[in-house]
């Protein structure tokens, strides 16, 4: 059920994606035909869309990483039975005087389930990282106008009052992409 509502989750940030790529387009036409306003809404509207996809994208991680906690919650508790039983059995090998040999075989396998419960810890927490927030400043929309603007070779500074050079756009899809897919690796 978590990896189906995360699959879902990446479909909407796709849909505001396609969204935001529309709004640009909208306000592109804006400003070629002077309506600086209606191009402001517009910009608004994209960087709104681009941001609830980055925040839907966001939680589907979540919700990914929570189903991943839990399965390594259940696997934890399967280790855990099995270190039960190795201990149990390393008492009765104590009881019965076994052999050095049976011993430090049990002994090994015991650390390496000790391994595998600290790696699956290991992921489980690095799997748990805080994230921000996301705002809609003026300055991000006026940016967003410029670059539009800029990139179609149109005049807009003297309509906006504003003389900066457009700023580049995080890639924060990538970033989350990357990070998504590393823990997928992980498990």
């Amino acid at each position: 059920m978590p990896y189906f509502l995360a699959k879902s989750l990446k479909k909407q940030s796709a849909r505001c994606k396609k969204d935001s790529t529309k709004e640009v387009n909208d306000m592109k036409k804006a400003i070629k035909s002077g309506d600086t306003e209606i191009a402001r809404i517009h910009a608004s509207n994209a960087i709104r869309k681009k941001n609830e996809g980055v925040n839907l994208l966001r939680l589907s991680s979540r919700i990914d990483a929570a189903a991943s906690r839990i399965d390594t919650a259940a696997k934890m508790q399967r280790v855990t039975t099995s270190m039960g039983r190795v201990v149990g059995e390393i008492d009765r090998a104590l009881q019965k005087n076994m052999g050095l040999d049976k011993v430090s075989q049990i002994m090994d396998t015991f650390e390496g389930q000790s391994e595998n419960l600290d790696l699956h810890t290991k992921y489980m927490e690095d799997s748990m990282n805080s994230t921000t927030t996301l705002t809609t400043p003026q300055d991000e929309i006026d940016s967003l106008m410029q670059q539009v603007a800029d990139e179609a070779g149109l005049e807009l500074n003297q309509q906006l009052g504003i003389m900066q050079a457009p700023q580049e756009p995080l890639p924060e899809d990538t970033r989350l992409n990357e990070r998504l897919a590393n823990l997928r690796n992980a498990l």
